[in-house]
């Protein structure tokens, strides 16, 4: 976790990430709300480096935002927006939710970071089709040309080799998780910012301080989770929810999967995702074993729940996070995002319906994380269940 929080600190910091939005600008700023379209390709990409909606918070509240309220776009709706893109960023790998969730439920981080590609999209593209049928026109852009595409993306070309970094190590097997974080690190340190921006190698040391401060925060929620965890479980807390959960749902996993939902969802109102794993994850890896619910699979519908939380009041850090940053009242945000909770029910409920598109790409690239174990034969892996 604290290596990823770096990396998305020194991408703000050292303002790496400008070439990425100026890519998503050639993209789809000639769209309909082309700011709007702006803001969630962008965190579909930077989803990819940080991990952290609190991140990408700050990164487009700085400089999209700003635009955005150039342009006539009410701040209610910047705000809604913004909040709503950055939960990507727990979805597409590296997702901090995904570590913590893997490293507490005993569940494959890599099976986790590939199960949530696909959600992560289903958010990106929904939040995209709400912008162009739903949102606020914006300034009519022309199309960007080939040319200056190809320009983008060569500019963007060295920030975007972080996901595939982070990715490919994990899947060829070459680093762990933490060390594909810690690889990233020195990416960006040694090879990014000394090519990019090298005027900014003397403030290393107050980003590495800023990361360490971002750290704390989730880590001392972490500290009293674990206290608190320890105690329900003492209590057998755990096996009294459980137990009321399965008196309905019995051993059906789509209704298992529903309950938890729920559950969560009504958590995520209130409590951050990090203690919210540790408390209730021997919760949810009984109900996991009740239901025969693959774990991965009970992982992503998880932390796509939890996701969703970060714009639900009372809590809801990153709608906090982005209203503050563009200056409208916590409120107003609430009411305008409102809309925009049907693009993550429906994102739930297509993770609890299609358990096979979710894995495939786990099942394809890192089928052991799923359950698969090669065949006898040696040709091949077999899959139970799929």
């Amino acid at each position: 976790m604290p290596f990823f929080l770096l990396v998305g600190e020194l991408m703000t910091s050292a303002n790496v990430t400008n070439r990425m939005i100026v890519l998503a600008q050639t993209l789809v700023g000639h769209m309909r709300g082309g700011l709007a379209q702006i803001v969630a390709v962008f965190s579909m990409f930077f989803a990819g480096i940080s991990g952290s909606s609190t991140a990408d918070v700050a990164v487009l509240a700085r400089t999209v935002g700003p635009e955005m309220d150039k342009e006539g776009y009410e701040r209610d709706y910047t705000a809604a927006v913004i909040a709503s893109a950055s939960t990507i960023a727990n979805l597409i790998p590296p997702s901090i939710m995904a570590v913590v969730y893997g490293a507490t439920g005993n569940v494959s981080i890599g099976g986790l970071f590939l199960g949530g590609v696909v959600p992560g999209l289903l958010v990106g593209f929904c939040i995209m089709i709400f912008n162009r049928f739903f949102g606020p026109v914006g300034v009519k852009r022309q199309r960007a040309s080939f040319g200056q595409f190809t320009e983008a993306l060569k500019l963007s070309a060295l920030p975007l080799m972080i996901p595939v970094i982070i990715m490919g190590g994990i899947l060829s097997g070459f680093f762990t998780p933490t060390e594909a974080g810690l690889i990233a690190v020195a990416y960006i340190t040694f090879v990014l910012i000394p090519l990019l921006n090298r005027g900014h190698i003397k403030h290393l040391a107050t980003d590495f301080a800023n990361a360490g401060l971002l750290y704390s925060i989730p880590l001392a929620a972490v500290a009293a989770a674990s206290a608190f965890g320890w105690m329900l479980a003492y209590l057998k807390g755990p096996d009294v929810v459980s137990g009321w959960i399965s008196d309905v749902a019995g051993t059906n996993p789509l209704m298992i999967m529903f309950l938890l939902v729920v559950l969560f969802v009504i958590i995520g109102d209130f409590m951050d995702a990090i203690p919210a794993i540790i408390i209730f994850m021997p919760i949810i890896n009984a109900l996991t074993q009740l239901g025969e619910i693959n774990p991965v699979h009970m992982g992503v519908v998880i932390v796509v729940t939890l996701a969703f939380g970060l714009i639900t009041p009372p809590y809801g850090i990153s709608l906090l996070m982005a209203s503050k940053f563009v200056g409208v009242s916590f409120t107003k945000a609430v009411v305008r995002s409102l809309p925009l909770y049907i693009v993550f029910f429906a994102t739930i409920a297509f993770c609890i319906f299609f358990p096979q598109v979710v894995l495939w790409l786990p099942k394809y690239l890192l089928p052991e994380s799923v359950g698969c174990f090669k065949s006898p034969t040696g040709m091949g892996y077999i899959c139970p269940g799929f």
